[in-house]
């Protein structure tokens, strides 16, 4: 029999690590490039007025290996600068020495590294850990395992967890494995992020043949990788980032790197190119080509940011007795990917805020931009194929968080969003629907011609877990069953009007979880966003998390 440092081996071969042999020779980059203003900008929350570093948040991270702590593993008796809160092997305590891991060591630097040259996205979120190990066998019911082990610590209250690992359809146990979002894991991401209420950041498809599972999530946020070119700004999707629609997979089928049917899984973009990282043992890694598994920490990690800043309000609303703006909701895992996404960069603006003060242009592998995808012309498109919505900019998604929810009941701001929910009754169904069919929100100011206005409504996907024992937790003898997908549009109307048939743009996807808005205002006037329960799947009753910015007329 092999031993256990051989067995671990052949699971590493597994790891999502971020592609092939480096194809290009990189200047050094440090995380200051891509945590600062010409990355994601979540520096600036660090400092004053702010002062956003993810105290008091727990995040998590799941992969093939761990990174080392100070104290348990001779490896971080040199590493000052991450610190772990606790680590995990499956669903077990981690043993001194077992499985540290250098891939996990640099991913968990991006997100909570605290030294004063590289310092991570959220120095101070708390971040729990676990490997997988050297079980093979266990495959993705192990692997399901780890994650709600990671979810159920802090009391309960993790905000994120990392996936910067993934699996392959040629292990997955199904007969003729496809990206259809019923792999194990998948729905386990699915379940998790309902029932544990935390938003995953997966790495995508990577490196021209890929680890697509669990890429098909519905519920999580699948993250494609930036470059920089024309200086020091991320903002063009790298070459590794094979994209939802992968053309060329070196030693498979690019159609199996795929979706079934038209769903996309890009969602967002994070820098993943050139980062110098920390190895468990605090010396600084060379930078390499990279890849997802090294942006999705991004967004892992500015979910601390922002959910600090909620939680800050939440308790400044409680003391002073209006919890108008904050209340719980703020910690829906709906909210955060509605948030994120509907905050990304997509064209730098002018300098007139008409582009949302965007911070940069984001071009895709062929140097398109965002105006130039199927996703702008097509209103069943919410995605770009290789974009999702655009890059992410943490500090923009603290200026779309921070105005806090609002009822459609409220006259809205320009920038704001809201946690609610809409219903819809079957033919000849018994049941009592309390939620309306749709909801206007109608925003308060006229909007300003020709600037543009974003909009992203988020729902979640019902998978529940067959629950033999009730005990509440998967088991892994125990299976996931696939409710379905309810189905959710939004319409930018003039506020005057009531017939979707004269809407000014909308988004009407059949497939996906998401729709996404980003559009030209045509003429300076009133405006509201429409959600409406288009078709019931599972529950008459749809939870739903809505973000808008726009523009108020000059």
């Amino acid at each position: 029999m092999r031993n256990k440092a051989q067995r671990f081996r052949d699971l590493a071969k597994f790891s999502a690590l971020g592609g092939l042999a480096a194809l290009l020779a990189l200047p050094v980059k440090a995380l200051d490039n891509s945590v600062g203003a010409t990355g994601i900008d979540a520096y600036r929350l660090h400092e004053a007025p702010y002062q956003l570093t993810g105290r008091k948040i727990a995040i998590g991270q799941v992969e093939v290996g761990r990174p080392a702590q100070l104290g348990l593993d001779k490896a971080a008796n040199t590493n000052r600068a991450v610190f772990v809160r606790r680590l995990f092997v499956g669903d077990k305590q981690a043993e001194p020495n077992d499985f540290v891991d250098e891939h996990a060591g640099r991913v968990a630097s991006i997100m909570i590294s605290r030294d004063k040259q590289q310092t991570g996205v959220a120095p101070d979120a708390a971040l729990y850990s676990a490997a997988l190990g050297s079980n093979i066998s266990g495959g993705q019911a192990q692997e399901c395992l780890a994650a709600q082990m990671v979810a159920s610590q802090n009391s309960g209250d993790v905000r994120a967890i990392n996936f910067s690992f993934g699996e392959s359809l040629r292990r997955d146990p199904r007969p003729k494995p496809i990206l259809d979002g019923n792999a194990l894991l998948t729905q386990c991401v699915d379940w998790s992020t309902r029932v544990h209420n935390l938003l995953y950041s997966i790495s995508g498809n990577q490196g021209r043949g890929g680890f697509p599972i669990p890429t098909d999530s519905f519920n999580g946020m699948t993250i494609a990788n930036s470059m920089p070119i024309q200086g020091e700004v991320y903002n063009k999707v790298d070459f590794f980032s094979l994209g939802s629609e992968p053309t060329l997979v070196i030693g498979g089928n690019a159609a199996d790197e795929r979706n079934v049917g038209s769903r996309r899984s890009v969602t967002l973009v994070a820098p993943g190119r050139g980062l110098a990282t920390f190895k468990p043992d605090g010396s600084i890694a060379p930078p390499d080509t990279g890849g997802t598994s090294f942006a999705a920490p991004h967004v892992t990690a500015t979910v601390a940011l922002l959910q600090e800043y909620g939680d800050r309000m939440i308790r400044a609303g409680l003391q002073s007795g209006d919890s108008t703006h904050w209340e719980l909701e703020a910690r829906q895992a709906e909210v955060m990917k509605a948030v994120l996404m509907n905050s990304a960069d997509k064209l730098q603006d002018a300098g007139d805020g008409l582009r949302l003060g965007m911070s940069r242009t984001l071009l895709n592998i062929p140097s398109r931009n965002w105006l130039e995808s199927d996703a702008y012309r097509d209103p069943k498109i919410p995605l770009d194929a290789q974009m999702g919505t655009g890059h992410l900019n943490a500090y923009r998604a603290y200026e779309q968080f921070s105005p806090g929810q609002w009822s459609p009941e409220l006259a809205l701001p320009p920038v704001g969003w809201d946690y609610r929910a809409v219903g819809i009754s079957a033919s000849g169904a018994a049941e009592l629907v309390e939620q309306p069919a749709y909801r206007d929100y109608i925003l308060a100011q006229p909007l300003q011609a020709e600037s543009y206005i974003s909009v992203t409504l988020a729902w979640n996907r019902l998978v529940e877990l067959q629950d033999q024992n009730n005990n509440g937790a998967f088991d892994p003898d125990e299976s996931f069953v696939d409710r379905g997908l309810n189905n959710l549009d939004i319409y930018l109307m003039r506020a005057e009007d009531n017939d979707i048939q004269q809407n000014i743009w909308s988004s009407t996807s059949r497939v996906d979880s998401v729709e996404h808005i980003f559009r030209q205002i045509p003429a300076t006037g009133r405006y509201k966003i429409r959600v409406v329960f288009r078709g019931q799947v599972n529950q008459p009753t749809q939870p739903y998390a809505l973000a808008w910015w726009s523009v108020p007329a000059s």
